[in-house]
């Protein structure tokens, strides 16, 4: 429906646009065209003359004579990709193709080029070492001491041409950043028991030029001694820019790769610090090192801001690699995402592990290429399609990460130019990627003159001599009206009269003009503009939004919204560009809505955000939630990447210790990490839109039980289950000998009971003693149950 409301557009445009020249006719859309034939459209109206090309040639204009420049572009320089980089032909390496290109552009109608980047192998470097000498940092002093030698033989397992400079720096000697007071001035560390010696402080020396003399790296750091400085952040911004911009001194190379480690244990200082020492000029971005080679403006120039940084490294192809303490390392993390070009790594507290960060920062840095636009003038639109190893095309994207070195990425670049500059005006831009020598010069012309217009003839026989020929159509001089000139202005002809009514019936020139010499002679208006054959036109009757005619992106023609390029409507006010509504992860609203009018319409339920990025109880949401989880907390999955996590990933996240489950505003999240533990994260959404992620400090991981507790354990359980099993046997015995006790005791009752009620029994008596005796003995025997 979109595609059919713009060709209706653009339709309209072109049959009833109100061009009354050839220029008028290209600036109102790419797909309009001009006829200058000279015997074409004098029947009607000079408007007829502009429309699609394929319509002109079907009313009879002759294809030579159709005004319809197209963009373009054309190859000025290109020589091959190079496959290495060191040799006899590295001031011939080329990286990047083509080198030079020239484009010629029509407003509105785009056209597109493509960029070829391969790394070489082998190819030279340069490494400036920048460390910071303060006083905290004396026991990484004493662990380079040899790290010329042992660095040269690691970076020559990675390039043949290796050379390496020198740097140290402190901070500005000036209140409140050091020490002032006399005392201090030779020797900062006065009364300082734990280090009593060390030298002045100094802002910036340069030490040693690059070269490939490695012993001499040796011999500087071992000459050198720390200083001390009163405040914690060091003045290490002003070393890096001068590095940066005295390019002779440093010895900087143009055909090599330039990397600036910066080594340090502290903050630094930033742009307005220097106000509390009372510098109030900012920094000029320009080389101040003396004949000792020593920064002179340090104690008159604030320190220099980020953009400056940024801009200066950019300009001079400095990769900065920010080796830092694990106690820094989040911030300096997020000043990478401010200085293009830049990388961080974690330095133990003696630096004993700076050989293997200076390696490991070096391949991180040749694996990404990215393009930097430089110079970019402002009515161009550009947009980027980077093809990286996989061959998919990432739209919107102008990086490429984890290329191997010889491999060759490509970026598809659409240039758009979005109005005409004044004539004969040429502007130029560069296309570099970031860190590389290697450039892309992109020139433009702008088509915006029709080339009819070089035939143009004033005082023309075919106007009567009273006006200008140019491109098939007459312009009258001031009096004279007609397709020809052929009329003065009062002449009227009542007969013909007819000819200024657009039909019968209707108004002479709509009621808004005269008719004169058969034609119609339009009355000027405060409003605007009123034109047409019948004065039937005006460019001041049309739909606004918000007050504004054709909401500022269209011409009003003829009643009619004449929208530019990218937008449609019927006052223009829906933009059919999708930028806007590409979310990070470079999905058209997240996959969870449609782009309307340059807008995100959410249609997943629960989504919402300015790309439908935001969306709690959404499937997917622990899954996307959970890798800014990994890479911002533990660097680690698909986004651990140090520009890719801060561009994806910017909600809050929050660290606990032990995680609340029992909010229903919150999504609980759960999953298991690489080595089987369990990771808890819940995500909610704040009142403001803002999206919380609370997570645990560290994964919850199963601890494996003790062998020799297990073993006491399962023998306790079988002991105890035996004393217990006995004892129950010991109760149930217990309980029936008791039983059977009773039961005798009752016989026992019983049997006396007889002996001592029953009648039928009575007591013999004996004769003789003896026989009492044996008689006894009888009754005690039945007792006893003996018969």
């Amino acid at each position: 429906l979109l595609l059919l409301l713009l060709l209706a557009n653009i339709i309209i445009i072109a049959n009833y646009g109100s061009a009354t020249s050839c220029e008028e006719c290209l600036l109102i859309h790419p797909s309009c065209a001009w006829c200058a034939q000279e015997d074409f459209g004098q029947a009607r109206t000079l408007n007829s003359r502009c429309d699609f090309s394929q319509n002109l040639q079907k009313r009879g204009c002759d294809a030579p004579f159709i005004e319809n420049p197209r963009s373009g572009s054309s190859l000025l320089r290109s020589k091959p990709l190079s496959s290495k980089g060191s040799g006899v032909t590295q001031y011939d390496v080329i990286q990047i193709y083509p080198q030079k290109i020239s484009l010629s552009l029509r407003p509105g109608d785009q056209t597109s080029f493509e960029v070829q980047v391969r790394p070489v192998e082998d190819y030279p470097v340069d490494l400036y070492y920048l460390m910071d000498l303060s006083l905290s940092m004396k026991d990484d002093l004493d662990t380079i001491r040899n790290l010329g030698t042992k660095l040269a033989e690691e970076m020559r397992k990675l390039t043949s041409n290796f050379r390496l400079g020198f740097g140290s720096f402190v901070d500005k000697n000036i209140s409140p950043f050091s020490y002032t007071a006399p005392k201090y001035q030779d020797n900062p560390c006065n009364g300082y028991k734990l280090f009593p010696n060390c030298v002045p402080t100094f802002g910036f020396r340069h030490l040693l030029s690059l070269t490939d003399k490695v012993d001499r790296f040796n011999e500087e750091v071992q000459k050198q001694m720390v200083s001390r400085n009163r405040d914690a952040p060091e003045g290490g911004f002003d070393a890096i820019l001068q590095a940066a911009v005295c390019k002779e001194k440093i010895g900087w190379r143009k055909e090599a790769y330039h990397l600036l480690v910066f080594a340090t244990d502290d903050v630094p200082h930033l742009a307005l610090d220097g106000k509390l020492g009372g510098l109030v000029h900012p920094h000029d971005g320009q080389c101040h090192l003396n004949d000792k080679n020593e920064y002179s403006a340090a104690n008159k120039m604030d320190y220099p801001s980020l953009a400056l940084l940024g801009e200066k490294l950019a300009e001079n192809n400095i990769f900065l690699i920010f080796a830092v303490t694990k106690r820094h390392y989040v911030l300096y993390k997020n000043l990478t995402a401010l200085i293009p070009g830049t990388t961080v790594e974690i330095l133990d507290q003696d630096s004993k592990n700076i050989i293997q960060l200076i390696v490991n920062a070096y391949n991180n840095i040749r694996s990404k290429v990215e393009l930097s636009i430089w110079d970019h003038p402002e009515d161009l639109s550009l947009a980027f399609t980077a093809t990286c190893q996989d061959g998919q095309p990432l739209t919107g994207l102008r990086k490429c990460a984890d290329v191997k070195i010889g491999d060759t990425v490509s970026f598809n670049i659409t240039v758009d130019a979005r109005g005409c500059p004044p004539k004969g005006t040429r502007k130029s831009f560069t296309i570099r990627p970031v860190g590389f020598k290697d450039r892309l010069e992109v020139s433009v012309d702008y088509r915006c003159d029709c080339s009819c217009t070089y035939y143009t003839k004033t005082n023309s026989s075919r106007c009567n001599s009273a006006g200008t020929y140019s491109c098939g159509m007459c312009r009258c001089e001031p009096g004279y009206l007609g397709a020809r000139c052929e009329c003065e202005e009062g002449e009227v002809d009542h007969q013909h009269l007819s000819a200024c009514r657009e039909a019968e019936g209707k108004q002479v020139c709509s009621g808004r003009g005269e008719c004169s010499c058969n034609q119609c002679l339009c009355y000027e208006s405060e409003f605007g503009k009123i034109y047409g054959t019948f004065c039937e036109c005006d460019d001041f009757s049309c739909a606004r939004h918000k007050g504004i005619l054709c909401s500022g992106h269209g011409e009003c023609h003829c009643g009619e919204c004449k929208c530019h390029a990218g937008y449609i409507g019927d006052n223009c006010n829906c933009s059919t560009e999708t930028a806007s509504c590409v979310s990070d992860d470079g999905k058209i609203c997240s996959g969870r809505g449609s782009c309307v009018c340059g807008r995100c319409q959410c249609t997943e339920p629960g989504a919402f955000g300015d790309t439908c990025e935001k969306c709690p109880t959404c499937p997917d949401a622990c899954g996307t939630k959970r890798e800014c989880i990994e890479c911002r907390l533990f660097n680690t999955g698909r986004l651990a990447d140090n520009q890719t996590c801060q561009r994806m990933c910017k909600d809050e996240i929050i660290t606990v210790e032990t995680l609340k489950t029992d909010d229903s505003n919150t999504v609980q999240c759960v999953y298991k990490t690489e080595n089987d533990c369990v990771m808890k994260f819940t995500y909610s959404e704040h009142a403001n839109g803002q999206s919380v992620l609370t997570a645990l400090k560290e994964p919850e991981c199963a601890v494996a039980p003790n062998a020799m507790t297990v073993l006491l354990a399962v023998v306790g359980s079988i002991l105890l289950m035996g004393i217990v099993l006995l004892a129950l046997w010991k109760l149930v015995i217990t309980i029936h000998d008791r039983r059977e006790f009773a039961r005798f005791q009752s016989a026992r009752s019983r049997a006396r009971y007889e002996m001592a009620s029953n009648p039928v029994y009575k007591q013999s008596i004996p004769s003789h003693p003896m026989e009492t005796v044996f008689h006894m003995h009888s009754i005690k025997s039945c007792n006893g149950g003996v018969h």
